[in-house]
């Protein structure tokens, strides 16, 4: 009887729908951009490692560099030694240095890679995988091997899709032999919170002693570029990032020349901005419900004067009062759970639109679904109590007299 007494109105009962197809669109829709942004971003804290504290060296002019250098020695291998020294075995410490490379050929082609020289255990900091052969190994690194790692889009650079392993590659003036290529890795920003994220694909890394021993270096330019500590489980990451701080700033006598980047406080950030940006939403998306539910309560109060004298010969046929507010209540919940899975496909289309043309990363998950379900149905259920409960007060006796 519900269903009838709405289709007989269809175009009031969509117009009543309008609200609650908006609302659930837009409670789908933010939690999609939010599901999407927040796994955007722990898999960009991924690469960089939830457990790392990043020291990089600041970048200045070359005149600037000079004064610089008078007090402070920039980012070099004796700060990685004292830092190691302070923080025990149980951090693994890495180097980094990026080399200025002018010419990387091999026999069947030519790249514009960038050239790392890595410490041998990068790949644990880093969270790289190995596709073809294996990462140079510490004697490696020690005996200055001109051994390297080519990323993936490096790899096709130089040698299409011909073997890499065991083949030569000249960076600079010196041959190279790869005994390793990494697996590819999807990134897709290239920052994050205003943090620089690398993409190891079009990367090629060698032993940093090699660097050290086989290649010129700049002695105004800092000896590395980044040093990265992965903290154990068991140590305070902000602890840990004070104490470097701390270590570092008296090793460079006070001069401002390098920075610490801390994923996990970056996550945190970003969870924070997306807890905002959430609350927001969630208000808009709650006042599109309210609007919703006020459209049902009023459409509902005006079919309860329309059909009195319908209730009044159901009640005088033997029809109880539970019986009339149990028939508006569900026309006030069928109109809400309709048009909860009509927001629910315009909630998804608005979400793969906002992922096409903006290039976000949307995630629609069952817990939205149900949340826009539930909202909507108990959106419906509190705005249809009231005008059920009129309706069933309706005496028999005065309903009929009107008709």
């Amino acid at each position: 009887m519900a269903g009838d007494s709405l289709l007989r109105h269809k175009l009031r009962t969509i117009l009543t729908m309008l609200g609650i197809i908006f609302g659930v669109a837009a409670v789908l829709a933010m939690m999609a951009i939010g599901s999407g942004a927040e796994r955007e971003a722990l898999s960009l804290i991924e690469n960089m490692g939830l457990r790392n504290v990043i020291v990089q060296a600041k970048e200045f002019e070359e005149d600037e560099m000079k004064v610089i250098r008078q007090d402070s020695p920039g980012l070099c291998r004796a700060d990685l030694d004292a830092m190691a020294d302070l923080l025990g075995p149980d951090h693994l410490l890495i180097g980094k240095k990026q080399l200025k490379a002018y010419q990387i050929v091999s026999a069947l082609g030519k790249a514009d890679s960038r050239v790392l020289a890595v410490s041998p255990r990068y790949p644990e900091v880093a969270g790289l995988e190995m596709l073809e052969g294996a990462f140079f190994l510490p004697s490696d690194d020690q005996g200055s091997r001109p051994y390297c790692v080519l990323g993936t889009t490096a790899r096709r650079k130089l040698f299409g899709l011909n073997p890499a392993l065991g083949r030569p590659v000249k960076i600079n003036d010196i041959w190279f032999t790869v005994i390793g290529v990494l697996q590819d890795r999807l990134v897709d920003k290239a920052e994050f919170e205003g943090v620089k994220i690398e993409n190891p694909n079009d990367d090629i890394f060698i032993p940093i002693q090699t660097l050290f021993a086989r290649f010129e270096t700049d002695p105004v330019d800092n000896e590395l570029d980044e040093i990265i500590i992965k903290v154990p489980a068991a140590a305070n990451l902000q602890e840990q990032s004070v104490v470097v701080s701390a270590m570092l700033a008296g090793m460079h006598r006070q001069i401002d020349d390098f920075r610490l980047v801390v994923p996990e406080r970056l996550l945190q950030q970003n969870r924070q901005t997306q807890r905002i940006f959430n609350i927001v939403m969630g208000a808009i998306a709650s006042i599109s419900l309210l609007v919703g539910g006020i459209g049902i309560m009023n459409i509902m109060l005006a079919s309860v004067l329309e059909r009195t004298s319908e209730i009044g010969l159901r009640r005088a046929i033997g029809a109880r009062r539970r019986d009339i507010g149990r028939q508006f209540l569900v026309e006030a919940v069928t109109i809400s759970l309709v048009g909860s899975m009509l927001g629910i496909a315009l909630g998804y289309a608005i979400s793969r639109g906002v992922a096409v043309y903006s290039g976000w990363t949307t995630v629609i998950t069952p817990l939205s679904i149900l949340l826009g379900v539930g909202v909507s149905t108990t959106v419906g259920m509190i705005f249809g109590f009231y005008p059920a409960r009129q309706a069933a007060r309706v005496s028999p006796i005065e309903a009929l007299r009107r008709e």
